[in-house]
């Protein structure tokens, strides 16, 4: 029986994908490991690795089509043994039509895309409503074999049930019989409409025609504007303020920069404000946890670490990866962990575990020498750091007028699970390691 190959929901919240690149041809052999095709999400380019093993009978989807449903078929495997040009004929439905690559330059509308063919049912979710992931040679021997997929722990991808768990299920025993189908509930009402911006007509015609072109947005650059409108709409922000003095901070960043231990000639690390203010702010979630929160309309989500997103600008848009534990990490493992997150960022190359979750935030505007903003909160999180440039401004020490390198830093809070001054003992906690970085060793 011809093995189908579908469209891999390669994060949970992933709905749709460009098919960037095929690495095998039809008439291929692959095996169960094997990189078959490179899958662009908004914010990443993920691997995609073959699940079953078998020949290519048909790819269904070229190189380069855009939009690309989950669970769409995408192309068709001819097991061992099977005739490929029975395979290829047997092959599902059309890939949906491509999207243009290029809007025309025009003042007129861009002409809404083909719509896409039908993808293929999927396997029925299991009861409780947690949807399990495995291939299609999977599903079909645990149907025949009368095996619950939800009761098999996957070895593939992601978690993905693959032949050899089903196989090793049977020969077990361990796997519960099916249930069968639940009763259909009633359909939830639809939500609200959320309001929507400006119809192109209605800004276009305030404009002189011919005196502008129209590009088309990219997938990441819609879901960064519909996650800061749902940020704006349901996070009551507030914003807390205070100024910081770097001068003890960059005399001991350039100390520890001199005792680097050489490989090769080159240092072992190099240290950047920015990784400092990561392992700041991580030691003040962690001396303030009920500030480590994030808000459900059930509980309230207390953190055990401190996971914080580094704001990353990158063509088109930005992605946060997310430097994990960071309150147990030595500066010098934030440093070069953060150098590789960022590079890979821009690259897009990030995991989506890289890049998804954290406890909160930090945005760094100070390189761009940008005095003092602030950041939209980005949920589940709480709060968000945005960082000025440090510069030598006047203070006044002791009575005496003197010049200190000061850092201007606003902290973006949600109301809802951090009230004012629970906001403010989060910050005094933060200056307290910035100005006193000593702290950060011990």
């Amino acid at each position: 029986m011809p093995i189908n190959i579908t469209m891999p929901a390669l994060s949970p919240t992933m709905e749709e994908g460009n098919l960037a690149k095929w690495l095998v041809k039809e008439g291929d052999t692959v095996k169960s490991g094997d990189i078959i095709a490179e899958i662009e999400t908004d914010k990443a380019t993920m691997e995609v690795e073959a699940v079953d093993e078998g020949t290519v009978a048909k790819i269904v989807v070229p190189a380069g089509t855009e939009g690309v449903k989950v669970n769409a078929l995408i192309a068709v495997l001819a097991a061992d043994g099977e005739d490929v040009s029975a395979a290829a004929s047997g092959a599902g439905s059309a890939a949906p039509a491509p999207k243009a690559a290029e809007a025309p330059k025009t003042e007129a509308a861009p002409a809404a895309p083909a719509p896409a063919a039908a993808a293929p049912v999927p396997a029925a979710a299991p009861a409780g409503g947690n949807r399990t992931f495995s291939s299609p040679l999977a599903r079909r021997l645990a149907k025949e074999s009368g095996i619950d997929l939800s009761a098999i722990s996957g070895s593939g991808p992601h978690g993905r049930v693959v032949k050899s768990d089903v196989e090793a299920a049977v020969s077990g025993g361990g796997a519960k019989a099916a249930p069968a189908a639940a009763a259909p509930q009633a359909a939830a009402p639809a939500p609200a409409a959320a309001p929507k911006g400006a119809s192109d007509e209605s800004v276009l015609k305030l404009f002189e025609p011919g005196s502008y072109e129209l590009v088309p947005h990219d997938g990441m650059r819609k879901v960064i504007a519909k996650r800061l409108v749902e940020s704006k709409q349901t996070v009551p922000h507030f914003y807390v303020t205070v100024d910081c003095e770097l001068d003890a901070l960059m005399s001991l960043r350039a100390q520890l920069n001199d005792a680097a231990p050489r490989k090769d000639g080159a240092p072992s690390y190099k240290l950047s404000v920015n990784d400092m203010v990561i392992k700041a702010m991580a030691l003040a979630l962690r001396d303030v946890p009920d500030a480590n929160v994030s808000w459900t309309e059930a509980n309230m989500v207390k953190h055990k670490h401190a996971d914080v997103g580094v704001a990353v600008s990158i063509p088109g848009g930005l992605i946060t990866p997310i430097i994990r534990k960071a309150e147990e990490k030595t500066l010098s493992a934030i440093s070069n962990e953060m150098r590789d997150l960022g590079k890979r960022a821009k690259d897009r190359k990030l995991k989506p575990e890289e890049y998804q979750g954290g406890t909160s935030s930090v945005s760094n505007m100070g390189m761009m020498g940008v005095k003092q903003f602030a950041a939209v909160i980005n949920p589940p999180h709480a709060t968000i750091l945005a960082v000025g440039a440090g510069e030598q401004r006047p203070v006044v020490k002791n009575g005496q007028l003197a010049v200190a390198t000061v850092m201007t830093v606003t902290l973006s809070t949600d109301h809802r699970c951090v009230d004012g001054a629970l906001g403010a003992e989060l910050l005094q906690a933060f200056k307290g390691y910035i100005e006193n970085p000593m702290g950060m060793l011990v």
